[in-house]
């Protein structure tokens, strides 16, 4: 969608445009990737490495997979959202991971403009988190000379019937987001730490069942009435694979709860005893 979006921009600004791309892959844990060429005349759809203008990525590990595409002078527009397939995971139990660290500075030896957002955040802000991939282009914009006229356009003839307001909110709204501040890396727990809190927002899920079938814990399930339902939460390792997969932004995996500690009595002296 977020390609159509930008080739229709384009072609409403009078380019001739070519798109290639390769979907579906999502659902199975792949990428999905696209790639658009546009200029007064253009024969190949296909980005040759070193020649990109800009490199629009939706998750950070996937901005170091395409980084070479982007030329000298060029630019990268980055999700800090991230995505840890279950195949970096060295030990499920302790979720110890090969995933690389987000790094702002990765890719200044190379003289690329990079900027990197909180587009889940902005998305969610603005009331719906399904909105990020809008935001994204709307910072994608800051590097293409297209007048808003022309996105806008483009915005509101693609995207599903209801949500045009939303999305061409969070276009305009990654047109001047702040950079994201980058995350403190957290260490890998020692440890199983705990079970996962399992999130189902019932009214966006479909019960389409693709989260309980490549849950490797067996946590949820479709009921006999379509819908999905958590059956063994205290086994979820928070390997988040149900929350990748699913289609519809229905699953939302969260940390172990704190454990709760209790003061016991004190003395006189303020000694707990």
């Amino acid at each position: 969608m977020a390609s159509m979006i930008v080739a229709d921009a384009l072609v409403r600004a009078g380019h001739d445009v070519k798109q290639s791309e390769v979907h579906g892959m999502a659902q199975r844990g792949g990428s999905v990737f696209s790639h658009i060429r546009w200029g007064s005349d253009v024969d190949s759809p296909l980005v040759p490495a070193g020649s990109a203008e800009v490199l629009a990525a939706f998750e950070w590990a996937e901005a170091i997979r395409w980084v070479e595409y982007v030329r000298d002078g060029g630019a990268v527009v980055a999700d800090i959202r991230t995505i840890i397939p279950p195949g970096a995971c060295t030990d499920r139990r302790s979720w110890a991971t090969r995933y690389p660290d987000i790094d702002a500075g990765l890719f200044d030896g190379r003289h690329i403009k990079t900027r990197l957002i909180d587009a889940s955040s902005t998305a969610t802000e603005l009331g719906n988190v399904r909105a990020a991939n809008s935001v994204i282009l709307g910072s994608v914009a800051a590097f293409l000379d297209i007048d808003d006229v022309h996105w806008e356009a483009a915005i509101a003839s693609l995207v599903p019937r209801g949500t045009v307001e939303i999305n061409i909110a969070a276009f305009r709204a990654g047109r001047t987001v702040s950079d994201a501040e980058v995350p403190q890396q957290v260490p890998d727990p020692d440890g199983f730490p705990g079970p996962h809190q399992i999130e189902i927002r019932h009214e966006w899920c479909k019960g389409c069942d693709i989260c309980s079938r490549f849950c490797p814990e067996f946590c949820l399930e479709v009921d006999i009435d379509g819908k999905l339902v958590v059956v063994n939460a205290d086994a979820c390792t928070g390997c988040r694979l149900c929350e990748l997969l699913c289609p519809d932004f229905a699953i939302t995996i969260r940390p172990p709860l704190e454990p709760a500690i209790a003061a016991g009595p004190t003395d006189a002296t303020g000694s707990s005893t």
